[in-house]
């Protein structure tokens, strides 16, 4: 995944760089389950048979299904298709349609290219949909309504993942496709939404909930937008946005990028470091996009006949550049949409006030330690150990090596993907909790099941632990992973179903028969974080598991 670098107007990545990252990018900010997950329709036993069910949207009718347990609907537009001279352009209010438009199998995935952990592909650019998935039986009261946000920016869809455990619990669940890579990020001189057309995807969609939620038993007042990875940190960016502003009243942010750094090599030996995990100004996106689209043959002095060529170009040329979807997994600021780098707009406290559900998973780097192993088959060495600390901490190196001893840990693999997992992602997510806390309530948690189902296609025997994004099949059915579950990690998904529920209920993760949950309080002598995990739910000091005051206290660590 492409970072942004703090300053200079260089490229944003480095051609061998760039090589380098193509091994990660599938994962680098998001675990998406299998295509075949949420293949549309019910499952045989779980809550057939079906029936036809029909809702009318502002738009028109929709079709889709009914069980004794949920009703289903699929592929719905929530906006114009964004194609010809509305390729890189701001979403269009969707068209009415005649008749009923059928809504019992997955629309389009966005245009996207397929890779060894996300084997889907797509060119369809008439890709704008969501899904709904909804409690059969509506109560007096309108349902509260998740609208989630799939992560990766590269590939991937809302389709992939099935909500009815939510709906299980009474919840509305939206899945929303969104434009990827190259289609939702790309920046162009003069351009209008330049580099934020994803995000303007997304809050078109949360309009969308807005004025349709009641259609579908949801309660329209009552909006949470939740996301994992890049996902999470879209929704970071909708807090900080003015044209996010009225559109949801909660929001959840799993393993959540926006107040991250990265070391150097921390992605791989040749990836630089970044100031920012996920964002980039402006005019750092439009030169990687002038870089990145040389080979379609459109550069022209005039860019607007530039832009018209890259218009005209088939989707099936534009996805032959390498690396050209994968460029685009950041967020650029200085717009219209983010008129400002979001970490600072969160300082302030100019950000939307609403409730935050927001954690880490206890491993997250042991994900992409373990790719690069397990992809590769090159054992990480204890040179490798060594070479990785002094390029990524330099001067404070050694004593990095005294605080994370290969004798404490079974492998230098691990040791290092410790290291990064402290350093980049728990260290974020703190200061996260903490500029967060300040403003709105905050819930935090830390998942920490070490031995949760690796639902990817990896082999080898590499310890993953509590990997990145492998807290979301404990919420979301997935067919890979819930199938692997023991009875105790069964229970801790229903436990961590139902605070969602509540989360998006209430605006805390509190209930009858939950575990007590208070605040997060920055002020505290230990500000709470609720570790969960299959044996024990209940609070974790999160500052000291991680070592978090040894790594603030580095002259190579960045202020947060």
């Amino acid at each position: 995944m492409t970072r942004t670098r703090s300053r200079g107007r260089r490229p944003l990545l480095r051609p061998a760089a760039r090589v380098s990252l193509i091994l990660l990018t599938a994962l680098a900010t998001s675990v998406l389950p299998h295509p075949a997950a949420h293949a549309g329709g019910p499952t045989p036993g779980r809550d057939a048979p079906a029936v036809e069910d029909r809702v009318r949207t502002h738009a028109g009718w929709v079709r889709g299904t009914r069980t004794d347990a949920h009703r289903t609907f699929h592929g719905i537009p929530y906006a114009d298709p964004p194609t010809g001279a509305h390729r890189w352009a701001a979403p269009r209010p969707v068209s009415p349609w005649a008749g009923v438009r059928d809504a019992t199998r997955p629309g389009p995935l966005c245009p996207q290219v397929p890779s060894p952990y996300t084997p889907s592909a797509s060119t369809e650019e008439d890709c704008l949909v969501l899904d709904v998935t909804a409690p059969a039986t509506r109560g007096g009261r309108g349902a509260p309504v998740l609208v989630w946000i799939h992560g990766d920016g590269a590939v991937g869809a809302g389709s992939f993942f099935d909500g009815r455990r939510l709906a299980d619990r009474g919840t509305v669940v939206v899945t929303v496709n969104y434009r990827l890579g190259i289609f939702g990020g790309f920046a162009h001189p003069g351009l209008p939404g330049s580099g934020t057309f994803g995000l303007q995807d997304q809050q078109a969609a949360l309009y969308w909930v807005r004025r349709n939620a009641a259609a579908f038993g949801g309660d329209p007042t009552r909006v949470t937008v939740a996301g994992s990875s890049f996902g999470a940190a879209a929704i970071t960016a909708h807090l900080t946005s003015p044209t996010a502003r009225g559109l949801f009243d909660r929001a959840v942010l799993a393993s959540g990028e926006g107040l991250m750094d990265m070391p150097a090599g921390a992605m791989g030996p040749d990836v630089p470091g970044y100031r920012w995990y996920v964002w980039r100004t402006l005019r750092e996106v439009e030169e990687a996009s002038a870089h990145i689209t040389a080979p379609l043959g459109c550069a022209h002095a005039d860019p607007a006949a530039g832009l018209r060529c890259l218009r005209a170009l088939p989707v099936a040329r534009i996805l032959e550049v390498p690396s050209i979807m994968n460029v685009f997994q950041a967020f650029a600021h200085g717009t219209p949409v983010l008129p400002e780098l979001p970490p600072e707009a969160l300082r302030a406290g100019r950000l939307h006030r609403v409730p935050v559900l927001s954690g880490a998973t206890l491993d997250e780097h042991r994900t992409f330690v373990g790719m690069q192993y397990d992809a590769v088959g090159t054992p990480f060495t204890r040179e490798d150990y060594a070479t990785a600390l002094d390029t990524a901490f330099g001067a404070d190196a050694p004593r990095v090596r005294a605080a994370y001893p290969l004798r404490d840990f079974p492998s230098p693999a691990l040791a290092w993907a410790t290291v990064v997992t402290d350093r980049m992602w728990a260290l974020g997510t703190d200061a996260q909790h903490t500029v967060l806390a300040r403003h709105v309530p905050v819930y935090a948690y830390e998942f920490a099941d070490r031995d949760a189902p690796m639902y990817l296609p990896l082999s080898g025997d590499f310890d993953f632990g509590a990997f990145h994004a492998g807290d979301t099949p404990y919420v979301f059915e997935d067919p890979q992973a819930q199938p692997l579950f023991t009875p105790a990690q069964l229970r801790l998904s229903d436990t961590m179903t139902d605070q969602w529920a509540a989360f998006a209920d209430t605006g805390a993760p509190v209930g009858a028969g939950l575990p007590p949950w208070p605040r997060h309080r920055p002020a505290a002598d230990v500000p709470y974080t609720q570790s969960l995990a299959p044996d024990r739910i209940g609070p974790v000091d999160y500052a000291r598991t991680h070592r978090l005051g040894f790594w603030r206290g580095l002259p190579s660590t960045p202020v947060r």
